[in-house]
């Protein structure tokens, strides 16, 4: 298999403990999707009772698709690291402040 290398935000901390992808308060998936036009929810959670096996790799923000973010340059995530928890019953990004 190919790969590359993509330098992107890291998904420094997740309190979503009931997603597959986290594994003690990290995210383990390649990269995580947020949002879609003013939500900043983590498209990437993944509501499971079973968890990811990977607990090497961490996250990234891949791609960031709520606008008005102050981070937000071309759909893609500017800061250094973000982290994801619940905000009003919902999975989101906490790092998120509109412009």
């Amino acid at each position: 298999m190919e790969k590359f290398i993509i330098e992107m935000p890291l998904v420094k901390k997740c309190d979503a403990q009931n997603c597959g992808f986290n594994v003690i308060k990290n995210c383990h998936a390649k990269a995580i999707t947020i949002g879609d036009n003013s939500n900043p929810g983590c498209d990437t959670f993944m509501d499971s009772t079973r968890h990811t096996h990977e607990s090497k790799r961490l996250a990234g923000v891949g791609a960031c698709k709520v606008i008005g973010c102050k981070f937000n340059r071309d759909y893609e995530c500017t800061t250094e690291n973000i982290t994801v928890g619940l905000i009003d019953g919902e999975v989101k990004c906490r790092t998120y402040i509109p412009r």
